[in-house]
């Protein structure tokens, strides 16, 4: 009879291979990245380029990094699903929306500015002007130039953006806060706690803090909405995706380079 101290003992898995790291891995890592080119930048204007504009090899160092983490880990996420992506879709749209509602109303009125309300910028009535501005070299940007930059900035708010934030928000967080002490992996997304949704869009807009709270906040409740009734981690990543495409294109026609 076989000695029960024979029995093959399985080796624990490694933490780059575990499930949580997974999901977590690609958040951590699009943080990372955007602190240091955060940190990096500089106004001196007898520095490098790459100092002077870090977002420029930063943001594309990000998304082919991050991108690349996903597909490293994809056999841990649930089968790409198109349920709901109807719903996702309409959503994004209005998702959007209302993230745009406060500078379009801002640069219709005033309002936000001045003695009027002026405490009203920092639920996002300000002029969003500054920012990620996609002519690197002004005038003197070839078309060629600019489409490489619109598209590798393209690639990360669609693309890399939507995966890592909703991989981590609806497919990490979301199930793990409706199920702290049990097993969140078992946890089906559609039977996620209000309390959970509620915490997770709250999170979402804290990560947004600035103008962009209060409409990231309205968003990501929108997001655990559409999580909830689909019951499909990939319906928050096409409504995301949809929403960033909108938003992407907004910003190339308005040149408000501070929403990207």
């Amino acid at each position: 009879m076989p000695n029960e101290s024979d029995a093959p003992v399985s080796s624990p898995t490694p933490w780059y291979r575990a499930t949580a790291t997974a999901f977590i891995g690609p958040f951590v890592a699009f943080l990372v990245i955007l602190t240091l080119v955060q940190q990096l930048g500089t106004k001196d204007a007898s520095a490098s380029w790459w100092r002077q504009h870090p977002e420029h090899w930063g943001y594309p160092l990000q998304a082919i990094l991050c991108i690349g983490l996903v597909f490293f880990w994809r056999k841990h996420y649930p089968r790409f699903s198109l349920k709901g992506s109807g719903l996702a879709v309409l959503m994004g749209i209005v998702g959007i929306a209302v993230w745009l509602l406060p500078p379009l109303i801002h640069a219709a009125f005033g309002i936000g500015e001045g003695v009027s309300l002026p405490w009203l910028k920092w639920l996002g009535f300000q002029s969003r002007l500054n920012g990620f501005n996609p002519y690197l070299f002004g005038e003197e940007t070839t078309a060629l130039q600019l489409g490489l930059i619109v598209f590798l900035r393209f690639l990360r708010l669609i693309i890399a953006v939507s995966l890592v934030e909703e991989i981590f928000w609806r497919g990490f967080l979301m199930p793990f806060l409706s199920n702290p002490d049990g097993d969140w992996k078992e946890r089906r997304l559609s039977d996620s706690t209000p309390q959970a949704v509620a915490m997770t869009a709250l999170a979402f807009a804290l990560v947004h803090l600035g103008p962009d709270f209060a409409v990231a906040l309205v968003y990501g409740a929108l997001t655990g909405w559409v999580s909830i009734k689909t019951g499909n981690m990939w319906a928050a990543v096409i409504m995301h995706a949809v929403a960033n495409l909108i938003l992407g294109l907004f910003i190339i026609s308005t040149q408000w380079w501070g929403l990207w």
